[in-house]
């Protein structure tokens, strides 16, 4: 298990590159846009196998809770590039604005999705913190 520290460094790395791929968008810089676009696949793909390392060294109450909220997400997102392709066939000018309007609002949940996921490992770390404070305290009283 990586330490918090490190963590914290992979998700300040991860917020960097979000923060380059908007800036891409507002320059409209599409060819830059296409190439994050594969590297973020290939990123979320590895992401999701490191995951599943570390879910399979869980218990199994746990990894069966993961692989359904993976299942979920991989299903979520699999819909949202199914519409996305359906749509993308099409030239009309009002279905493309509605579309760009549907893809923002869905990177809004997106980003809403993972603070709220930041804030559930925030209450884990300091569980995690309590909890072993406690033990301390029961082992020095021992």
């Amino acid at each position: 298990m990586k330490a918090l520290s490190e963590q914290l460094s992979e998700l300040a790395e991860r917020a960097r590159k979000v923060e380059d791929v908007v800036a891409a968008a507002r320059e409209d810089n599409r060819a830059r846009l296409e190439t994050k676009q594969r590297e973020l696949q290939k990123s979320v793909a590895e992401g999701k196998a490191r995951a599943d390392q570390r879910i399979t060294a869980a218990r199994e109450t746990e990894r069966k809770r993961w692989n359904a909220l993976h299942a979920s997400v991989d299903q979520w997102f699999a819909e949202l590039r199914a519409a996305d392709d359906k749509r993308r066939a099409e030239r009309d000018v009002r279905k493309a604005q509605r579309r760009a309007d549907m893809l923002e609002e869905d990177a809004v949940n997106t980003i809403n999705l993972a603070l709220y996921v930041l804030d559930q490992a925030e209450y884990a770390v300091i569980d995690a913190v309590v909890a072993r404070a406690d033990a301390d305290d029961l082992t020095q009283h021992s």
